[in-house]
């Protein structure tokens, strides 16, 4: 069950001339190496969630994506691209001598790798896939059906917004929190390391990459599809989701039809988060996938 423990090395390396921050949990001879969403988060919620696999004898490795947490923060819009992403991702690997690693991603981690995985594959000895989806123009479609069901007059005025801009008006805002409520995070309190991520969000990669909400993909990944690429993936796959997910069952099952070596877990009475809305079946799942796949 997570609990927040504090890393026992925070690594420095550089990336590109930047700093990049990364942080290692336990001296087991497997790695998970966790990939965080956003873009733009610091790694905390997805650290803090993953850092008690130690007690499995894993070693968890996580780290603050440029732009983000401890890392650097620079204002260049063109570093913005999932490309970079993943030669920053390889390079942390490299330097903290991770060899073959359990990559779990996820959402937008989750997007980052799947394309590490297309382009590294010698380094994966599992992929997890979390909350997450291969296909954004599919994406797109199914939140429109979680938006629909605010209702047609309630999707006219955010519609409206859109096509203002005034992605900062009370109403619209009111309408992306219902829709995070439902569909992000369904707990009516969120767990402190995801408020501290959420407070500490730098939207410049968010808003280059994804677009100004989790609800409106008008970003530079916005026609990005790995599906046709999915059968490459010969490694392990296991692709976990929540019932009431903003990145729907149904974008898992599109992964999932696509991958050679690939298994999904629905989780009941959770949205984006299972690790913190239903860790009772999360650890479960997650600690069976990972002993069947050890690498030792």
């Amino acid at each position: 069950m997570w609990r927040e423990i504090e890393p026992e090395a925070r690594h420095e390396i550089e990336v590109d001339g930047y700093k990049v921050i990364a942080y290692s949990f336990g001296t087991g001879s497997d790695t998970v190496f966790c990939l965080n969403g956003g873009p733009g988060l610091p790694c905390d919620y997805l650290r803090e969630a993953h850092s008690c696999l130690v007690d499995k004898g894993y070693r968890v490795v996580a780290f603050d994506q440029l732009g983000t947490g401890a890392s650097d923060r620079p204002t260049d819009a063109s570093l913005w691209t999932i490309g970079r992403y993943v030669e920053e991702t390889e390079t942390v690997r490299k330097a903290l001598g991770l060899g073959k690693v359990h990559m779990l991603g996820h959402s937008w981690g989750g997007w980052l790798a799947i394309d590490y995985a297309l382009t590294y594959p010698e380094n994966l000895q599992t992929l997890i896939l979390e909350d997450t989806v291969a296909d954004m123009p599919h994406l797109i479609l199914e939140l429109e059906r979680l938006r629909a069901a605010l209702g047609p007059e309630t999707v006219a005025m955010m519609q409206k917004h859109e096509a203002q801009g005034t992605y900062n008006h009370p109403e619209y805002l009111a309408a992306v929190t219902i829709l995070n409520y439902r569909h992000v995070c369904r707990l009516p309190d969120w767990p402190a390391p995801v408020r501290r991520s959420l407070d500490d969000w730098n939207m410049g990669p968010y808003e280059t990459m994804q677009g100004p909400n989790e609800f409106l993909y008008i970003g530079n990944l916005k026609d990005w599809n790995r599906v046709p690429d999915l059968p490459r993936v010969k490694a392990p796959v296991l692709i976990t989701t929540g019932e009431h997910d903003e990145l729907t069952p149904a974008c898992a099952l599109r992964m999932k039809l696509a991958l050679p070596n690939a298994e999904l877990k629905v989780f009941a009475n959770a949205s984006h988060m299972p690790f913190y809305e239903n860790p009772h079946d999360y650890y479960p799942a997650l600690i069976d996938f990972l002993s069947r796949h050890k690498a030792s």
